[in-house]
């Protein structure tokens, strides 16, 4: 076989292009070591095992959170060879591996994010209640829509469901869950509330829930967010970061609306209760109107019996100055031509008159005038 002769930079370019066309991508999984980096961008690592070690270059934009030395990493790369600094692999994702390693880095970004503040109580803020209109970002094939959405339509229905459709677990589910809530976030409509759920998994399953991408862009939404991941017993950086956890999927539809049939039958007891309370009220009122009526009537006979004395003291006053009253007691008027005379009218001889007594009238002529001061005196001089 002929030998090959190479130049360096030929040498490098040969190799690279072998490895671009027979290991494009690699996943690698070993335990992270010497990490470093640098000017704040940089990244540079190595993974070993007991018998390998092999150099990583990448920026801090490939890292899922903070990590440590000792932590078990899966890591996609492109091997390259440099032409000054050697042979390493271009990092494209880093995920943590196994469930310490899992757990150590979400502890440690749990740690971060606290002292950033993205999960103080203080900014939580409510949900409305029921919503009109639900953004739901998961993957339409769960176990978890299906219940989400059976749950929330069995217990109220009419709500407008904007689903997101994105896998809830794998390389790319970060990256189609941020997009989603980002999406959500400038619609000209808004959702009133934007829900993210899964169902149950390992702890490499859900581990896209903890990590810094979507725990920031749930804390980041202007949408007040509700955040269900697996079962009760897990509780991952998402869920800290939302306004509102749920403990399943189906316990995250129970929050957001009341239970229609619970409604209806408080409804149905306050329409009794509401029922008596009026019948009870037109009872007392009609007994009270019944009372005040009797109380009118009494009064309207007490005023009536002081108007009748009062009547009957004025009659008996009015009879008592009437002249029939004056004439009863023997006295009598004189008139002339049909009207009462003057007093101080001087009578003729032969005039007619008339004499009105108590009970007959009589029709006289003068045939005398005698003028005196006292008429009693002249009765007795007569």
């Amino acid at each position: 076989m002929e030998e090959v002769e190479l130049s360096v930079i030929e040498f490098v370019s040969l190799v690279n292009q072998t490895l671009e066309f027979a290991y494009p991508t690699v996943t690698i999984t070993g335990e992270l070591a010497n990490l470093r980096i640098s000017k704040n961008r940089w990244l540079y690592f190595d993974l070993k095992d007991e018998e390998a070690i092999v150099h990583f270059f990448g920026t801090i934009y490939q890292l899922p959170g903070p990590l440590q030395d000792g932590m078990l990493l899966k890591v996609k790369a492109t091997p390259r060879l440099h032409s000054r600094y050697g042979f390493s692999l271009t990092v494209q994702t880093i995920r943590p591996t196994g469930v310490g390693s899992i757990k150590k880095a979400a502890g440690l970004l749990e740690a971060k994010l606290t002292s950033e503040g993205l999960f103080d109580v203080n900014k939580k803020r409510s949900l409305p209640y029921p919503p009109d209109r639900i953004g739901l970002i998961t993957s339409s094939e769960s176990a978890a829509y299906s219940d989400f959405v059976k749950i929330l339509n069995n217990r109220w229905g009419g709500m407008q469901v904007v689903l997101c459709d994105v896998q809830v677990q794998g390389e790319h589910a970060a990256e189609q869950i941020v997009s989603a809530i980002e999406e959500l976030n400038i619609q000209p409509v808004l959702p009133e509330v934007l829900v993210l759920i899964r169902g149950g998994g390992s702890v490499e399953d859900l581990m896209v829930f903890s990590s810094e991408q979507v725990t920031r862009a749930i804390a980041a939404s202007r949408i007040p967010t509700l955040v269900a991941v697996g079962h009760e017993r897990d509780t991952s950086l998402s869920e800290l970061a939302a306004d509102v956890r749920a403990s399943t999927p189906s316990n995250a539809a129970e929050l957001l609306v009341p239970d229609k049939s619970q409604i209806f039958a408080r409804l149905s007891t306050q329409l009794s209760v509401l029922q008596q309370e009026i019948i009870r009220g037109v009872g007392d009122v009609r007994a009270c109107l019944d009372s005040e009526i009797l109380n009118l009537i009494d009064e309207l006979k007490r005023w009536l019996g002081q108007e009748q004395e009062w009547l009957q003291s004025q009659k008996d006053l009015l009879e008592a100055l009437s002249p029939r009253a004056v004439l009863a007691r023997g006295y009598a008027l004189i008139t002339k031509a049909g009207k009462i005379a003057d007093r101080d009218k001087v009578y003729a001889i032969d005039e007619e008159i008339g004499v009105l007594l108590h009970s007959v009238k009589l029709y006289a002529k003068i045939t005398a005038v005698h003028i005196t001061d006292n008429s009693f005196d002249s009765l007795n001089e007569r």
